[in-house]
């Protein structure tokens, strides 16, 4: 069915929250139609508020379909924060609707021919630029306790805030998706994994103004009392550019992060090609995570894994609550351009321990800053320019040839 069947105007004026949320109505009155149903947006530009997805569907995006953000803030509804994060991620409180949502789904399917999701953010950076926010900007897609879901082939364009937010979830791809945002525009991650597991990413293309794939999993105590990990997660085959981190962990991961296998990343004018950041008061853990066959051309910092990155949610949290960082692997790394090889900083009571690094070349145009790290253990084997004392001279590099 389309969007046009329910009063729905592609001429990039009519708003079309009404039309949308009918359709969807519809669909979920036919439950038990076998196979589900599909909605199809038609070319044109589909001007619309926040809505809501359900079960057993498919948001079909033709080619030259653009479902575009209204930029009328106060038509945003607001709903409460996640329960691991206790408030908004920005402001106390509650937080605005993502443009598209859903909550609790099962198979769900976003895809089309390359049409386009535009969240029209300049409006909502704004906001935050003069600190007129009175809640936390909305996603562009946000998914939540859903699982079987599918957002392949489209463009996620100028998100208010994050782009791309399962949390929740589990058996996720994300494939062939396209995500742009100006690289002055904040906070606009291009995917963020929050609490989720059994996921894949692959085979897309990040320009974004933070980092282009973070995985987290809530934020000190009310992540703690949540704990729900993200876990089981693959990603590979992405290409992009931004001002912050190609692929992150953190710095929200008070329910941990584990079982993660990251490969063939291709990183240009990069703040960091590398970042796992944590901090104290955080909890949690980050393990057996392998990140490998990576090319970085030209970035501040090749790696870095910092144990003193990120806010707190309020001044309940308790400082002594300190994360575990076990079990990583930095290998097949190559980068040029690289201004400063790398940071790892480790906690003083929580040593960051079996960090291997295993071919991990790094050259700068004309000389390259050392390795610097501390409170930290491992291996490394054959990295350029050299690895720090910590990590060359611990007895754990076997843990790199296993």
């Amino acid at each position: 069915m389309s969007v046009a069947s329910f009063g729905g105007r592609g001429d990039g004026q009519t708003l079309n929250t009404a039309a949308f949320a009918r359709a969807v109505a519809r669909i979920e009155r036919r439950r038990g139609a076998r196979g589900g149903t599909l909605l199809y947006v038609p070319p044109g530009v589909w001007l619309t508020g926040p809505f809501n997805l359900t079960s057993h569907m498919t948001l079909f995006l033709a080619r030259g379909a653009v479902i575009r953000a209204t930029q009328d803030t106060s038509s945003w509804p607001l709903i409460d924060p996640l329960p691991s994060y206790g408030r908004g991620r920005e402001l106390p409180g509650g937080r605005y609707m993502s443009l598209i949502h859903g909550n609790g789904l099962q198979d769900v399917f976003i895809t089309g021919e390359n049409g386009t999701i535009d969240g029209q953010g300049s409006v909502w950076w704004d906001m935050w630029k003069r600190r007129t926010l009175p809640f936390t900007r909305p996603h562009l897609l946000e998914l939540m306790y859903s699982t079987g879901v599918i957002v392949s082939n489209v463009v996620f364009q100028d998100s208010p805030f994050w782009n791309i937010h399962p949390v929740y979830c589990s058996n996720v791809v994300i494939t062939n998706v396209t995500v742009l945002a100006p690289h002055d525009s904040p906070n606009t991650d291009g995917i963020d994994l929050d609490s989720s597991n059994n996921v894949c990413i692959e085979d897309s293309y990040i320009s974004a103004g933070d980092d282009l794939i973070s995985i987290k999993s809530g934020w000190d105590e009310y992540g703690i009392a949540f704990g729900r990990p993200s876990s089981g997660i693959t990603i590979r085959r992405i290409t992009g550019s931004g001002p912050f981190a190609g692929f992150a962990i953190g710095s929200e991961t008070s329910d941990g992060v584990e079982n993660v296998l990251v490969e063939h990343l291709n990183f240009f004018n990069m703040g960091v090609g590398i970042h796992i950041k944590t901090n104290s008061g955080r909890g949690g853990f980050i393990r057996n995570i392998t990140v490998s066959e990576v090319t970085l051309n030209g970035a501040r910092y090749g790696l870095r894994i910092a144990g003193d990155v990120g806010g707190h949610p309020d001044t309940s949290y308790n400082p002594n609550v300190l994360p575990v960082v076990d079990s990583v692997r930095i290998k097949n790394v190559w980068g040029q351009n690289i201004r400063q090889a790398g940071l790892i900083r480790g906690i003083k009571n929580s040593v960051f321990s079996r960090i291997c690094l295993s071919n991990v070349k790094l050259y700068g145009r004309a000389s390259i800053g050392p390795w610097k790290c501390q409170a930290v253990s491992g291996g490394a084997l054959d990295v350029q320019p050299s690895a720090c004392a910590e990590l060359a001279s611990t007895s754990e590099t076997g843990f790199c040839t296993t």
